[in-house]
Formats: C-alpha cells, sequence, structure tokens
C-alpha cells in the first residue's frame, strides 16, 4: 500500500521557472519557495532520471539547476522499464508533510527530447592549449549521467573522469579558455597542442538564471563570456594543423603504468605514460620500433602520440660485413659483479696492419652466452653507433683453435642430469658430477639430451659469499661445454692385447634390489651382482681377473671350465681391473642327458631327471622341435647349463618311446594314500619326488609305516591331481641302483560326469555343483588325448579341492561319447535330507491314509474307482481316519 504522503498532488501545480522564460501566468512567491521562481499552474518540465533505489528516484531538472524526488507511483507507466538516464516529463507540487517540491505525473519521453545547453548563434576560432584524452579505466562508482552530442541535439550519456582539453580564443581583447572534450571533437580527429580550430560555445540552461542582469540584456549576437556561466566548446573543427617533428625509437623499459624509449636520434631514454598510447597497452613490448612526439609536461621532456612501427624500422647502428679476428683482453665479469653501471665492460684487441687497437663489447654481442677467458681467440664484426659514431665489437664467437693455442686443460664426461636450465655431468677423471648451465654451451642451437658425451673446462664458481670466507671451499662448474661425436668418452682404458684363460668361476645376474637397504635400486644391484674369476697365466705366473656377465656374449654364456678370450680394462678414476670383450674358444663336450617331462606351462616346464630324484628347468626356446608334440612322461635328451645361479636344460630332443630301460615292477597291488604330493603340486615344498604311505583296504595304517617316493612317471595317469590324504593304488618298483619307488599309481576316486557349460581361452567350466558354486572350473591340460571340447559337450573327469585356496576344480577330464549324462543329485539337496530326523515326535509327520493303486488289470484304461463329486472341506467316504470311516460305518 502506498504511503499516505503520496496523495493527490495539491492545486494548483507549483513548479520553479526562469523569469524570461515565456510561460504562464505567475503567482505570488510562497514562503516555501525561493524568491527568484514564480508557482505556475499546469506547466510540465522535462529532464532526466538521475538515480533510481528501492521505491523512489531523483530527477535532474534540464532548465534549471534542481534536483527532484519522486515516488514509483507517480510514474505513469511500467517501472520495470524505468532507468538512470531516460528522458522524461513532469510536473512539480509540494509534499503535504514537509512542504519540500516533488515531481509527480512522470512520463517518459522519446530518447533525444531533452536538451541542457543553448548554443551560440556563431562559430568562434581558437587554438587548442591542452590536448584532450578519453576516459580510462572507469569504475561503476565514477560513472554518471549527462548529455552527450549527437547530430544536432545533445542526448544522455555515460560520463566518467576524463581529461578534459582546453581552447583559447580572444574577445574584446580578452582571452579566455573553455574545456573540451574528445567527444566534442567533429570527424574523429586527435587534436594537438597550437591546432587552429572553430566551435560553438554551449550555455548550461540550468545556469542562465544565476547571470547578472547585464548578461541578459546583452544582444544575442555577442559571444557568451565564460566567466559568467558554466560553458563549453562543441562541435570543434580543425582548420589547420601545427606541424609536430616525429621521432623514432624502441621500448626498452615497461614499468606498471609506464615506461622508457631509447631514442633513434641521441643517446638518451625518453619517459612515457601508457595513456600516450592510443590502443591496448598490452600491443607494446620490450624491443618494438615506435614513433613518438615530443612535449614538456613539469619541465621535463616526455614522449606523446605513441604509435607501433614495423619491425626494423628503427637502426640504432651499421654493422660492418668484414669478419675480424681478435684476442680478449678483458672478459666480462661473471656472478654477483655482472651487473655493473659501464654496459660494455668487455675488451678486445684486434691487427689492423698498423697497429694493435682495442674495442670494447657488451653482454649481447656474444652469439652464445658461454664464459670468455683471457686470450680467447674470438671472431667478430665491428658495429658502428649512428648516433654518437661509437664502435664496438658484435656478433663475437669463439674459435676452435683457442684451446689448442691457450693450453686450456679439457675434461670429457656424459650428461647425467638435465634439470630446467641446467644440468650435471659424469666426469671420466672426477668422482663428483660436475654441475652446468645452458647458457655454457658453445653452439646455442645445438639441444643436448641424458648420455651426449661432452668436454668441458672446469672452473670455480664466482661466489662472492665464498671469496669473503678464505676457509670455505669453492664449488666448481663446467663452463665452454662441445657436444662429441658417440664413442669419443670412454671411462676405462682398454688394453689392445688379447689374453687367453681358463673360466673358474661363473658370473651372476643381480638379483632382486634391496629397497630397505639402499635408496638406488640400480646402486644396490651393483653391489649385489657376482662377478666372474678367469684364471689366466702372464710371465709364467698365474693370475685371477675378474669379470662381469654383461662383458659377455649373451648367446654364449661362459661356464665353469671353458676356455676363453679377452681384453683388460682399467678404470680411470680407481686403476680397477675386469675382463671385458670375453669370448668363449672351447668348451668341455657336454654330457648328455635323459629325463621325462614333468611339468609343462605357458612358455616353460621341468624335466624330471632319469634317477627320478630331481627335476631342472627348461625353456620351449631350448626345445628342437615343435613345442606342442610335447606331452607329460615323454622321454627327453638335454644338457645342462647354470645360468643365473640356477641349472637349465638346453637342447632338448625327444627320444622314442622306451628308450630310457623301465625298472621291474612287483606285480602286487599295495593300497596306500598320498603323504606328500609332487612339487609342482605344493611349489613350497624343498623335495621334488611326492611319498606314499602303504595302508589296509580300508585305508587304516598297516602298522609298518612303510612309504615309497613317487615321480610324475610313476602315475599311470599322468594328468592326475593327486593331494596330500589322496587314497591310491599302486606297485612297486626297483630302480637300477636298487631303489624302491611307486610305480602305476591309480587314485582311488570317484568320477562323475557333467556337461561342458562354456570354453574361454585355455580354461573352461562345467555344469556341476558343489559346494556354493553351480560352474566347475576346469584347464584344457586335464583334458585327455587333448579332445576338442565344445560347449554342451558330456565329460566325465574327478573332482579336487585345491587345499591352499580351498576352491574346487576338475582334472583328469574325458570326453564322453554318445551317452546321456545322468546329472547327479546336487551336494546341497543330499545334505539337507541327511538332516532330517525321522524319530523326533515334535517334528511334523506324514501318516499316509491310503496308498496308491494304478490303473486296473481290465485295460479299461482308467481306475476302478469312479470319481464322484464332493463339497470342499468334506473328505471322501472311503477314507478312514484314526481307524474311524468317514461314512459312519
Amino acid at each position: 500500500m502506498a504511503n499516505p504522503q503520496w496523495k493527490s498532488p495539491q492545486s494548483p501545480v507549483a513548479i520553479y521557472s526562469s523569469p524570461d522564460s515565456p510561460q504562464s501566468p505567475m503567482y505570488s512567491p510562497q514562503p516555501n519557495f525561493d524568491s527568484a521562481y514564480q508557482r505556475v499552474n499546469g506547466v510540465r518540465e522535462t529532464g532526466i532520471i538521475e538515480k533510481l533505489l528501492h521505491s523512489y528516484g531523483f530527477i535532474q531538472c534540464c532548465d534549471r539547476d534542481a534536483r527532484l524526488f519522486f515516488h514509483y507511483s507517480q510514474y505513469e507507466g511500467n517501472v520495470d522499464n524505468m532507468k538512470p538516464g531516460d528522458e522524461v516529463e513532469f510536473e512539480m507540487s509540494l509534499d503535504r508533510r514537509t512542504g519540500k517540491p516533488i515531481a509527480c505525473h512522470v512520463i517518459k519521453l522519446q530518447s533525444g527530447s531533452v536538451t541542457f545547453e543553448v548554443m551560440s548563434e556563431e562559430r568562434v576560432m581558437g587554438l587548442v592549449t591542452t590536448e584532450a584524452k578519453p576516459a580510462r579505466n572507469k569504475s561503476p562508482a565514477e560513472v554518471g549521467y549527462v548529455a552527450i552530442q549527437v547530430g544536432n541535439r545533445r542526448e544522455p550519456g555515460l560520463s566518467g573522469p576524463t581529461e578534459l582539453g582546453r581552447v583559447s580564443y580572444e574577445q574584446a581583447g580578452e582571452h579566455f579558455y573553455i574545456p573540451y572534450g574528445v567527444e566534442d571533437v567533429e570527424g574523429g580527429v586527435q587534436l594537438k597542442k597550437g591546432d587552429e580550430v572553430s566551435f560553438f560555445i554551449a550555455t548550461d540552461k540550468r545556469m542562465e538564471d544565476m547571470q547578472p542582469k547585464s548578461w541578459r540584456d546583452k544582444p544575442a549576437k555577442v559571444v557568451p563570456d565564460p566567466r559568467n556561466g558554466n560553458v563549453r566548446a562543441r562541435k570543434v573543427q580543425l582548420i589547420s594543423s601545427v606541424p609536430v617533428e616525429r621521432y623514432m625509437g624502441v621500448v626498452c623499459s615497461m614499468k606498471e603504468s609506464f615506461g622508457f624509449i631509447e631514442r633513434a636520434d641521441v643517446v638518451k631514454e625518453i619517459f612515457f605514460h601508457y595513456s600516450e598510447y592510443p590502443g591496448d597497452i598490452r600491443e607494446i613490448e620490450l624491443g618494438d620500433d615506435v614513433e613518438f612526439s615530443i612535449a614538456a609536461r613539469n619541465g621535463k621532456e616526455v614522449a606523446t602520440h605513441i604509435k607501433k612501427l614495423i619491425e626494423g624500422t628503427v637502426v640504432f647502428e651499421d654493422v660492418s660485413n668484414e669478419r675480424i679476428q681478435g684476442k680478449v683482453i678483458k672478459p666480462l665479469p661473471r656472478g654477483p659483479q655482472r651487473r655493473q653501471s659501464d654496459p660494455l665492460s668487455g675488451r678486445l684487441s684486434y691487427d689492423t696492419g698498423d697497429t694493435t687497437k682495442e674495442i670494447p663489447f657488451g653482454d649481447r654481442d656474444q652469439r652464445s652466452e658461454c664464459s670468455l677467458q683471457v686470450a680467447d681467440i674470438v671472431e667478430f664484426n665491428i658495429a658502428t653507433d649512428r648516433r654518437d659514431k661509437l664502435q664496438r665489437a658484435t656478433n663475437i664467437d669463439l674459435l676452435p683453435e683457442t684451446f689448442c693455442t691457450t693450453g686450456e686443460k679439457r675434461e670429457m664426461g656424459l650428461v647425467a642430469a638435465m634439470k630446467e636450465g641446467f644440468g650435471f655431468i659424469k666426469c671420466v677423471d672426477r668422482d663428483a658430477r660436475m654441475f652446468f648451465h645452458f647458457s655454457e654451451l658453445l653452439d646455442p642451437m645445438r639441444e643436448l639430451h641424458i648420455g651426449d658425451e661432452v668436454e668441458f673446462t672446469v672452473v670455480p664458481e664466482c661466489d662472492s659469499r665464498l671469496s669473503q670466507d678464505p676457509s670455505s671451499a669453492q664449488r666448481n662448474h663446467a663452463i665452454r661445454i662441445k657436444p662429441l661425436p658417440k664413442g669419443t668418452v670412454s671411462f676405462h682404458k682398454v688394453s689392445s692385447e688379447r689374453l687367453m684363460g681358463v673360466v673358474d668361476k661363473e658370473a651372476g645376474s643381480p638379483g632382486m634390489p634391496n629397497m630397505k637397504g639402499s635408496k638406488s635400486p640400480k646402486k644396490q644391484q651393483e653391489r649385489d651382482v657376482e662377478l666372474g674369476i678367469i684364471l689366466y697365466d702372464i710371465c709364467g705366473e698365474k693370475e685371477t681377473i675378474t669379470y662381469h656377465l654383461r662383458d659377455t656374449d649373451p648367446r654364449s654364456t661362459p661356464q665353469q671350465g671353458d676356455q676363453v678370450e679377452f681384453s683388460v680394462s682399467e678404470q680411470k678414476k680407481t686403476g680397477t681391473r675386469l675382463a671385458v670383450n670375453i669370448k668363449v674358444l672351447n668348451r668341455p663336450s657336454a654330457q648328455r642327458l635323459q629325463g621325462f617331462i614333468a611339468t609343462l606351462k605357458d612358455n616353460f616346464g621341468f624335466i624330471e631327471t632319469a634317477n627320478h630324484e630331481k627335476e631342472i628347468f627348461f625353456h620351449f626356446s631350448e626345445f628342437d622341435g615343435d613345442i606342442t608334440a610335447l606331452d607329460l612322461g615323454d622321454e627327453v635328451e638335454y644338457s645342462t647349463v647354470r645360468k643365473n645361479n640356477k641349472v637349465s636344460a638346453e637342447r632338448i630332443a625327444k627320444l622314442p618311446p622306451g628308450t630310457i630301460v623301465a625298472e621291474e615292477t612287483d606285480p602286487t597291488i599295495l593300497h596306500g594314500k598320498v603323504v606328500r604330493p609332487l612339487r609342482s603340486i605344493d611349489p613350497q615344498q624343498p623335495e621334488y619326488q611326492g611319498l606314499i604311505q602303504v595302508t589296509h583296504e580300508d585305508g587304516s595304517d598297516d602298522g609298518e609305516s612303510r612309504m615309497y617316493p613317487y615321480g610324475i612317471t610313476s602315475l599311470t595317469d599322468k594328468r592326475e591331481f593327486l593331494q596330500k590324504g589322496d587314497v591310491v593304488n599302486f606297485q612297486v618298483a626297483v630302480c637300477s641302483g636298487g631303489e624302491q619307488r611307486a610305480a602305476k599309481v591309480q587314485a582311488v576316486r570317484k568320477r562323475v560326469r557333467g556337461s561342458v557349460d562354456t570354453i574361454k581361452g585355455q580354461f573352461g567350466f562345467i555344469n556341476y555343483e558343489v559346494g556354493d558354486n553351480k560352474k566347475l572350473f576346469f584347464h584344457l591340460s586335464e583334458v585327455h588325448d587333448g579332445s576338442d571340447l565344445s560347449p554342451g559337450d558330456k565329460v566325465e573327469f574327478v573332482v579336487v579341492c585345491n587345499q591352499k585356496s580351498g576352491k574346487y576344480s576338475a582334472c583328469s577330464v574325458k570326453k564322453v561319447a554318445g551317452s546321456d549324462v545322468v546329472q547327479a543329485r546336487p551336494e546341497r539337496l543330499m545334505h539337507r535330507l541327511k538332516s532330517v530326523n525321522l524319530e523326533n515326535e515334535n517334528g511334523p509327520r506324514l501318516i499316509v491314509l491310503r496308498q496308491p493303486k494304478g490303473p486296473d488289470s481290465g485295460n479299461s484304461k482308467g481306475f476302478i474307482f469312479q470319481r464322484s463329486s464332493r463339497k470342499p472341506g468334506e473328505l471322501p467316504s472311503d477314507i478312514t481316519v484314526n481307524g474311524h470311516s468317514t461314512n459312519g460305518n
């Protein structure tokens, strides 16, 4: 609801008006009004909305200097569409409560209907004394609403803290100065100081009532006196431009809001403010060529009207094409002394034929940033400054003959590490790694990588803090770095003489690093490596020398007893001697052994020796033939070799069945149980062979505790998965050495049947429920005769449980051809039936009331009893319950 004070305005409406304006009849002054204004009935005024708040606002009057309050309820239109800057028409009234003037009956006008100023009838000629600049970095708090010139009328617009210029004109022998803005200049011309211009003088109508009476009595054509009102130059036109000298230079420094330009006409820098560049100051960068004018500000020269030029426009010096050779007599200082007042602190000397001249140079005159030293031989050009004719050396290159003539000690090494801007070199002749900076590369275009071979000079680091303390050791670093061809750097000195010897001890490969004992796994491996030993004869005396496995041919690793040829390598740092470039000359004939295939994995396996005591590792690559032709129990021939301190089989060949003489077997069949499986079943046990303990047929101990070892060849079914506790039948075989072992071992197990569910690569699943799983896992290596299985095939298998994981799987899988598989009742149902207690009287019991009867013998295709209808809940009449008939008999 509106505030009670916003009632209908008083009648007649009272407003302020200028006495000279042709308005309606005036009213007598009221006590609440200024004496310079009269109350006028029904007169409407124009203005601009200056400010809007929550439910009210303020209007700036256009015809007088007044600011009136108005409430939103007095706005005749949509309040939501009202905004600051809108041009409006209104009447003035008095607030009944306070008696203050307010605006009412506010109506929005079309844009361009309102004007603040009155223009002079004729143009005035004058000169620009101060240049106007556009407003920059205006914040919302600094923005207001003023009238802006648009065509022939004034429109409201944004105004901020602009820098106004001034023009001067002469009137009646006196000079006057009035302001103007960038928006007042026609044609977008940028005016400069001294330009001749013409303009109109605009007087603010709101200030007319404050003019003295003599001003109002002057003729209309007389130019207004700026001292008597708020005037401004409008519609400024350029008549003639004053010629301005332009200068060129290069931006040499840029700060937060200003910078400096190095002038191309004199050896001097000139200040400039960012506001002197008409565009985006971010377009200007260090080193840019610019053009500018010079103006005096506060008694100092500054650059104005800055314009960016094409790169290469400004040239400070002329560089000769002739390359001159000279010597360094004073290098540039390094370290903390590098920053000093003299920009050309270096000195070179060169021979002109008649005499020797000196020429300066600075930091930017070297093509590379590497350090120069006294007596260095260099090549350069001479640059002559156009401003003061000063000469200096530029494009300085260090010549390679410097290192030969000066006797500079050069060292070699490998780039070991690289960071951002610096790196470290592993030295050939030093234990410590040497620091270097990328700026010390002789060829700045060459990119270094880790492992690159380099040549360098070592000098102490220039550090004023260290030099103040004589007891402090200075840190060395590498300078003047030159990349070398691959293979130039060697940390060992290898003799050209070849020696011969015999391997006394085989070298081993490094084991797994001990991460707790060493921060670097690589260094830990180097400490854990086992060196080999070669025994050789020199000058009639027996000598030994060690060697690494990496210095041998991996295709023919030296073994104990091999005759080898080698060279001697001496480490430059420590003098340690090692055998390198080792080549096997002669190897004693290796004994061929026989055995049986015990295990086959993905790409390796194990061979059971002929005496059945152990197994030997082999890789499939060592088999001579098709590896798919190998099967468990096959007889093979092989040789042994020691690799990585372990014996393995090589050059494996398959033998015909029966090549290895079979043991004599006692035909007596014994009963027993497995007390230790094969190592292929339990890889944690150290022994390869399993053990079978003799028992009675019922599984009880026979009292003698007889045990027989067995291997893969002892099994009748080589794919049998015997575990600890499995019941078996077996016979006893006698080996050639008289030892007894189990033979023809057969597991006493129940074989079950099922159907293949899925095949996935080298394994699959069978539809068989055991435990909590309804699918039983099996590996294709457990399939007999290599039969190809597909989903839906009927198979027969044995269910085994892994004693470690507790998971069930199928082994000894055989494909069943042409017979239906009878699914066994699930174990969970069998367990549930076994848990039913028939003797429990408290549980539910079933009582047979009538035995079922089949069809009659008369082939009547039905039953002898006729079906009769009965009501729900009633028993048939022939049913007996607890000895009594339901029909009452």
